[in-house]
């Protein structure tokens, strides 16, 4: 147990330290915090809106996290399998597992900071009306995480390729889909031509499904257990492809 905690230790701050290993991780975040709050102020009509909260704010997030995360995401096997270092990787005395989780927490932790730099906004709104903050803390644990959601999504597909660009490509297409499939319009659609029974379960697979529901100042058991059950399922499936990768 204590080989694979250390394992895991390892990979994490190896690969935390990696983003700010150079200037691209400080240009992510400058370009995230710009993107959020033009979203949010100029885009959404916040100062227009004439409302003390944050809804407007993080209504963009899906949006924003569709491309953000996959960028975090894309490197983390796809340059393993391209310098050559996924087999000295997988040499080290730890668990595939502890591998897996390590480069998912450091990319999860890296988005948190980011997402945790917009805390002026929530100052801002403070100053300028009463917002009731307990909502804008469920919005921001919605937030974190969905985009541990689009993190694993991004990541298992990092590791099916060696090409970065091919990795955020199919981890925009992917999560793309995720984030529509609980949309007015691709649900009327599927209920066209499939029975009920799917087309709500299409509408369960959406993540602004779910982060609207968080949004709205209540944690459901059954949002935490989504957004869980998918980060479980994508790292499982990351785990298989990074094994298939070793064997072959």
């Amino acid at each position: 147990m204590s080989g694979h905690l250390n394992g895991l230790r390892a990979v994490f701050l190896r690969e935390f330290h990696g983003y700010f290993a150079t200037p691209l991780a400080y240009v992510f975040i400058v370009i995230f915090l710009f993107t959020t709050g033009a979203f949010a102020f100029y885009i959404g009509n916040f100062f227009d809106a004439g409302r003390a909260d944050l809804a407007v704010f993080f209504s963009f997030h899906p949006w924003l996290y569709l491309f953000f995360m996959p960028a975090i995401a894309m490197r983390l096997w796809a340059e393993e399998q391209k310098t050559g270092t996924l087999e000295i990787l997988m040499t080290l005395p730890m668990g595939l597992m502890s591998a897996v989780l390590g480069k998912f927490l450091a990319a999860w932790l890296f988005a948190a900071i980011a997402l945790g730099l917009t805390f002026p906004i929530w100052i801002t709104v403070n100053v300028l009306g009463d917002p009731d903050n307990g909502v804008i803390v469920a919005s921001y644990i919605g937030s974190f995480l969905m985009a541990g959601g689009y993190l694993a999504i991004g990541a298992c597909l990092s590791a099916a390729t060696s090409n970065q660009v091919i990795a955020f490509v199919t981890g925009v297409f992917v999560a793309f889909i995720f984030t529509v499939s609980g949309s007015a319009l691709v649900l009327e659609f599927a209920a066209v031509v499939l029975p009920q029974t799917m087309v709500t379960t299409i509408a369960g697979m959406s993540f602004t499904t779910h982060f609207q529901a968080i949004m709205s100042g209540v944690i459901d058991l059954r949002d935490l257990v989504f957004f869980i059950t998918l980060i479980a399922a994508w790292l499982g499936l990351n785990a298989i492809l990074v094994d298939l990768k070793r064997v072959g």
